[in-house]
């Protein structure tokens, strides 16, 4: 019986490549795709859940479709992120290992660009690349584009949110009018509509499902729970699940540094992935979570995209998303390759709304699930250890030796009493942690709280935190963007950005609240404070003061120039956008506690799209 890939066209190296890797039978969207693309005349658009072999619906068609006798680039791959960028590669890689002068080369930010040079100028067949560094590349003059026949766009929609757009025409603009383009993408927002019709001539288009559906293979549940509980619960949801394997997405950077930090100073093996990391450091994080020595990867969108790691049990939405289609791109990181999953949303009360948005774009319904109580946690992680020791493997030629002592150690108990000691190692640090532990359900229908978009905000404890609403003659003319203007209070505040609430940017002023703690502080150090010679005025606000202070100083409308400069955003090459990092922004600050972020704007979206 002949290989299911041979009978789609693929020759035999590649098939023998491809089987060793654990290829079988392929997936839906190959076995359409690859004998449209092995004509080499389409141009061709692919809309697939994340999870469902993209790569290999392009990438094997190209192995077949090149010259690799010729040593000049004649396929470029585009997609939104370094993780993804080498993850393509390396699949091509490992598709062509039986092919001879196969060459591929990742052109990513955050690397050494004269390596990624010297690569190109020894000869390369297939360039794979985020856009921003593929744009410097080409402004050097340093690639000819001039002989591509097949230009492929992975992840369509995720380089348009990410502002790529004029990225894309100026790169495209270095390529042959004849060449064909193959657009792939997880959802297909009216922004990737437009490209199709702006670079292709009548594509071949290819749906897997309904548009912009998610995995059939992952189950979506939701937990209600009120502010101040978010984090216990969280916890909570993690302990139930001994053997999860998950992904934790976060909004913004702060977020995911405090939940990860709090994590492992509470005994979780969990680190964060986030924009301001060095590509080393993502390196290093990927590294341990594919070796599986963490149990949790902390992230925020942009970081987690090309993210391809095997048997991801869960996904955990610590914060939603503003966007419906990053839900789905979320939700794709588990149930890959055919395997289940689940998806797990933390939300408040008023974020019921979100949910039943989601659910109508997605075609599945979510499961309301109930945080389990504290007996309900220790029982599973007993007969989680339980079945540990039943299944444990026994090296008995090593183990022997030590065999007599052991059972000298144990002779004077029963066999009962040593189950029982055995188990108890585990199950007395659950029994004792969740000991009287409360209900961390929220009432569905409990909208008289403030837990909601605004924010009460709670510290570690559940002690709530009274905040006071401040005035200061700083805004968006200024140049100033909510994390940016985070990052100003607390470097000149000297204080944590755990203790900033809500910020809110204006025109000439903005509005932001600080623990009441903290309010003198803010106002005496900035005493004598200029932005670009202009003073700095900061005062308690007379609307929206969530505590009992009180002052003058109402809001002003006016009277102030727009100033050139200020903190502006950079985005960062190989896909991302981020933000100056300011000292003292709370990402690495001790003490505070956690709040809802919910009242916050996402770190990296330059162009928002379709919002909840």
């Amino acid at each position: 019986m002949n290989n299911p890939f041979i009978e789609l066209g693929i020759r035999h190296d590649i098939v023998n490549a491809i089987s060793e890797l654990g290829f079988e039978n392929p997936t839906p969207i190959q076995e359409q795709s690859i004998p449209v693309l092995l004509t080499g005349s389409n141009d061709f658009v692919g809309l697939a859940q994340t999870g469902t072999g993209k790569t290999a619906a392009f990438g094997l068609p190209l192995l077949e479709l090149l010259d690799f006798e010729e040593n000049h680039p004649q396929a470029l791959v585009l997609c939104p992120t370094r993780e993804l960028c080498l993850q393509i590669t390396n699949d091509i890689n490992n598709y062509a290992k039986k092919m001879n002068n196969v060459h591929v080369v990742a052109v990513y930010g955050g690397a050494s660009i004269s390596d990624q040079l010297r690569q190109i100028r020894r000869g390369v067949q297939i360039v794979v690349a985020t856009p921003g560094r593929m744009l410097d590349i080409i402004n050097r003059k340093a690639i000819d584009f001039s002989q591509v026949k097949y230009v492929v766009l992975d992840e369509a929609d995720e380089m348009l949110n990410m502002g790529f757009q004029e990225d894309i025409d100026n790169i495209l603009s270095t390529t042959p009018d004849e060449k064909k383009t193959w657009l792939f993408s997880a959802t297909m927002p009216a922004e990737v509509r437009r490209i199709a019709k702006k670079y292709m001539d009548n594509p071949f288009e290819l749906t897997m499902g309904t548009k912009n559906t998610g995995n059939q293979n992952i189950e979506h549940e939701y937990y209600v729970v009120r502010a101040r509980d978010k984090y216990a619960a969280f916890k909570r949801i993690v302990d139930n699940n001994p053997e999860i394997f998950g992904i934790v997405f976060c909004r913004t950077k702060i977020e995911t540094q405090e939940i990860a930090e709090a994590l492992i100073k509470d005994g979780y093996n969990a680190d964060s992935l986030h924009g301001d990391l060095s590509q080393q450091q993502r390196d290093k994080v990927m590294k341990r979570y594919r070796e599986r020595s963490l149990q949790l990867l902390i992230a925020t969108d942009v970081a987690a995209r090309g993210i391809d790691v095997n048997d991801v049990t869960h996904v955990i939405n610590y914060s939603l998303p503003d966007e419906i289609e990053n839900y789905t791109h979320r939700s794709g990181r588990t149930a890959r390759a055919g395997k289940t999953g689940v998806s797990i949303s933390i939300i408040n009360s008023k974020e019921l709304g979100k949910i039943r948005q989601i659910e109508r774009v997605i075609g599945k319904k979510f499961v309301k699930a109930e945080i389990p109580t504290g007996f309900d946690v220790c029982e599973k992680q007993l007969f989680a250890l339980v079945h540990k020791v039943h299944n444990v493997e026994v090296n008995e030629s090593q183990i022997e030796q030590y065999i007599p002592r052991i059972m000298d150690e144990f002779a004077e108990l029963s066999k009962e009493e040593v189950i029982k000691r055995f188990a108890s190692l585990e199950f007395n640090r659950f029994l004792e942690y969740y000991q009287n532990a409360p209900d961390l359900n929220a009432p569905a229908d409990d909208f008289r709280s403030r837990e909601g978009a605004q924010g009460d905000r709670f510290n570690r404890d559940g002690m709530r935190s009274e905040y006071t609403r401040l005035f200061i003659n700083l805004g968006s003319v200024d140049e100033f963007s909510r994390g940016e203007l985070l990052g100003y209070i607390c470097n000149n505040a000297k204080i944590s950005g755990r203790n900033v609430g809500k910020i809110d940017v204006k025109g000439v002023y903005s509005f932001f609240e600080v623990v009441n703690a903290d309010v003198d502080n803010v106002m005496n150090n900035f005493k004598g404070i200029d932005f670009k010679g202009r003073p700095v005025r900061i005062e308690i606000s007379g609307e929206g003061v969530s505590s009992n202070r009180s002052g003058g100083g109402g809001r002003r409308e006016g009277g102030y120039q727009k100033r050139e400069g200020g903190y502006r955003g950079e985005r960062r090459e190989g896909g991302e956008r981020r933000e100056k990092s300011f000292a003292g922004a709370g990402a690495n600050s001790n003490g505070g506690g956690f709040r809802d972020f919910s009242g916050k704007r996402r770190e990296e979206r330059p162009e928002r799209r379709r919002r909840f």
